[in-house]
């Protein structure tokens, strides 16, 4: 123990202070780090408002906590530092200390400042509100009170000021810049509203697009929710096990592959790893969508930023925190909003140009309308409006807000529904593109079955001992990762087969395992076993399995058995195959298995198409094939490192579940979570809305556009019907997108 009168004057004094005014607390240990908190007490203490006060002290210091310089401590009390806690403490005699009883209190929750996303909208919201409000007092003032011009104009002037004070902000970014944009046309239009005395009209403008700028943000903050959801279940430290089998809190950037970490109730996995003992479920709804808890024991992958929801565990890293699943799946989000669809970058470049266009077009719109028309320059009557007038309104209605809103908002949307229902896409493009596929190709293994083996039946020759066969299967294979291996061990525990003691275990590589069972050597693997062995005439005349079905083979001194598996189909693929078939997408099997056991499986599930016994080139081969020179748009759905290939061949790549292998995550444009074939079928479905969407949204905001733009030209329309109608559409264009977020798109 170092000890000493060191501390801090700012937090230290607090906590002095405190313990100062409870009697019964002799000492505060606490970590900031950790957020540790414990109070030593001599005998019973009431807790529950101690603990209250405690975290006020905490709350109202924890910026501060942690540091020690040489700093006098008030007389009496001591500052120390034990084990990585620090401990503030009254002095007392080395016998009085030895009756302390230290209590766990839970470290006080801070209320988190809101996100500047959401700042930004708040912000807007209220300087548009003010904007309105002014508005109408103002238009009040003039109503109710003709005599004082100036009231009505003070109001309208707060009005434009906190109306357009973000576009201004914007755009005096952008002139340090040389650009212009949107704003700078609205602030034009505002101010030359004001020249001509339409004060309310420019009143009027500022508040619909301050308001509807912020809506824009409300919706992108929405969309950056579930990433922020994500974000905030990545633990930052974890419990290691040691050799000697005790306990180290570390932070997550210490772990290492191979170390064991223990999880208990109620906290997050902070890597990925694999169970090496206990059993629990887990909460996995964050990461893949899973509302439903999943059961976890022995054996069982575990997932970084899931919850251990009742036992405790010990398990195995397999992957850095950093390279873990959860990361992996926020960088490839935070990625996704950044790359851009084909149509979103042409309306970027369109919409630049065309604020040029615009102000060049109304410019000269004035001089027509002047020297060709004879219309007055800027002065108005009842009767006529002003070629300056005219020239403003057309640069209202002409103005490309709800266009270029028109893309960005719906992919955003579509990204921020997947991300929140287990569908994640790599970027804008990979929406536009699967919209638009007419034929998938799909991986068997892993894909339209799940990958995980089940045992049909085990069987004896002679026949009448199939117990005995399970029961030395299961004894061999647990200590295996195998698929077939966690099927037999699966079954064998749920028909409450017993476990024998063996000893001698080795792996014989390409062919089985070897081990010794109540001192009797046995043999557990493949047909070839039997083949080459002295009993290889014997195991000719053998039945042979059928073409959907896997064998495991015991051999033991008295005893030949074998243990036959099959791959579970999905039960979701028949359902997502019919649908995809009803929306006229054909479905084609790519798989490196035989031809009769595909068929065998295409068969139950309903798929158009079969093509079996092919390496990953002539996946790759088939879906070129498939493309047949870019007549059709091929979708490739797969999952394991074979399929990578082909994923990068396809028009549209698509990756099962998390668990897929790195390789194929590194193709796909789309990640299917949970290893769930039904997402693919909410993908196309959410792709084909979102297309739909975006299209709706083109011909909103153009077809407000020709409108007004003919009818100004005409002089039909005022100011403030102009600015309704284009800032009315850029609402419109906004609220249809954030259909994408908040209805049902599977």
């Amino acid at each position: 123990m170092d000890s000493g009168n060191r501390g801090d004057a700012a937090w230290v004094q607090e906590l002095v202070a405190f313990l100062r005014r409870q009697p019964g607390v002799s000492a505060v240990r606490i970590d900031p780090e950790t957020q540790r908190l414990a109070v030593a007490t001599v005998g019973r203490l009431e807790i529950e408002g101690l603990e209250e006060k405690l975290a006020a002290t905490i709350a109202a210091v924890e910026a501060e906590l942690g540091t020690l310089p040489a700093a006098p401590v008030p007389a009496g009390y001591s500052v120390a530092t034990e084990g990585g806690m620090v401990v503030v403490r009254r002095d007392h005699c080395e016998t009085a200390e030895k009756l302390w009883q230290w209590r766990e209190l839970e470290w006080p929750e801070l209320k988190a400042e809101p996100a500047p996303e959401e700042q930004e909208w708040r912000t807007l919201a209220w300087l548009a509100a003010i904007c309105g409000a002014a508005g109408l007092a103002g238009a009040a003032a003039g109503y109710f009170a003709p005599g004082l011009p100036w009231l009505a104009k003070g109001f309208f002037l707060l009005g434009i000021v906190t109306g357009g004070w973000d576009a201004a902000v914007d755009t005096w970014a952008n002139l340090r810049k040389r650009e212009i944009d949107i704003h700078f046309l609205m602030l034009v239009v505002a101010l030359g509203a004001m020249f001509i005395g339409a004060w309310g009209e420019a009143v009027l403008l500022l508040f619909l697009f301050s308001a509807s700028g912020a809506m824009e943000d409300f919706a992108l903050d929405r969309t950056q929710r579930e990433v922020s959801a994500l974000l905030k279940t990545s633990p930052k430290r974890a419990t290691l096990v040691l050799a000697d089998g005790t306990e180290r809190d570390v932070a997550i950037s210490e772990i290492e592959v191979g170390q064991q970490v223990r999880v208990k109730p109620g906290e997050a996995f902070a890597a990925d790893g694999v169970i090496g003992s206990g059993k629990t479920a887990t909460d996995e709804s964050a990461l893949t969508g899973e509302a439903n808890p999943v059961p976890k024991t022995t054996g069982d992958k575990v997932f970084s930023g899931t919850i251990n929801l009742w036992g405790a565990v010990d398990f195995e890293v397999v992957r850095l925190p950093s390279e873990s699943t959860l990361q992996k799946i926020i960088r490839l989000i935070q990625t996704a909003q950044k790359l851009k669809a084909p149509s979103e970058r042409f309306t970027d470049k369109f919409g630049t140009r065309y604020t040029y266009a615009v102000i060049g077009g109304s410019a000269a719109m004035f001089l027509v309308w002047w020297q060709g028309f004879g219309l007055p320059a800027f002065e108005n009557t009842p009767e006529l409006r002003s070629a300056f007038y005219r020239a403003m309104t057309l640069m209202v209605v002409a103005s490309p807000c709800a266009l270029v809103l028109s893309i960005p908002s719906a992919i955003l949307a579509a990204i921020a529904w997947g991300a929140r229902h287990g569908v994640l896409f790599r970027g804008g493009a990979a929406i536009e593109k699967l919209a638009d596929i007419d034929v998938v190709a799909l991986d068997k293994t892993g894909t339209l079955t799940t990958g995980e083996m089940a045992v049909v039946k085990a069987e004896s020759f002679p026949p009448g001992r199939e117990k005995d066969v399970l029961e030395l299967a299961f004894t061999l294979e647990s200590k295996s990762q195998h698929p077939i291996a966690r099927a037999i061990v699966r079954h064998a525990r749920a028909a409450g087969v017993q476990e024998r003691v063996m000893d001698e275990f080795q792996s014989l590589t390409g062919k089985g395992l070897r081990a010794k069972v109540d001192g009797a050597t046995l043999l557990l693997g493949r047909r070839e076993l039997l083949e080459t062995g002295p009993l290889a005439e014997w195991a000719r005349k053998l039945p042979a399995s059928t073409a959907e079905l896997s064998e495991v083979w015991l051999i033991a001194p008295d005893l030949v058995g074998r243990i036959l598996l099959k791959d579970q189909i999905r039960a979701e693929s028949r359902g997502v195959l019919a649908a995809l078939k009803l929306a006229g997408v054909r479905s084609v099997m790519l798989t490196g298995d035989r031809q009769h056991t595909a068929e065998a499986v295409a068969k139950e599930l309903g798929v158009d198409e079969v093509r079996a016994g092919l390496s990953p080139e002539d996946k790759v081969a088939a879906i070129q094939a498939l493309r047949d020179g870019g007549k059709h748009r091929v979708a490739m759905v797969g999952d394991g490192v074979n399929d990578a290939p082909s994923l990068a061949a396809a028009d549209v790549s698509v990756a099962m579940g998390a668990r897929g292998s790195d390789a194929a995550l590194e193709q796909a444009e789309v990640i299917l979570m949970h290893d769930r074939i039904e997402n693919f079928l909410a993908a196309f479905r959410l792709s084909t809305r979102a297309k739909s969407v975006i299209r709706q949204n083109l011909a909103i905001s153009l077809g407000v556009v020709v409108v007004m733009v003919v009818a100004t030209a005409f002089g039909a329309v005022p100011l403030a019907v102009g600015v309704a109608a284009h800032e009315g559409s850029t609402l419109v264009v906004c609220l249809n997108s954030l259909r994408l977020l908040f209805g049902r798109n599977a």
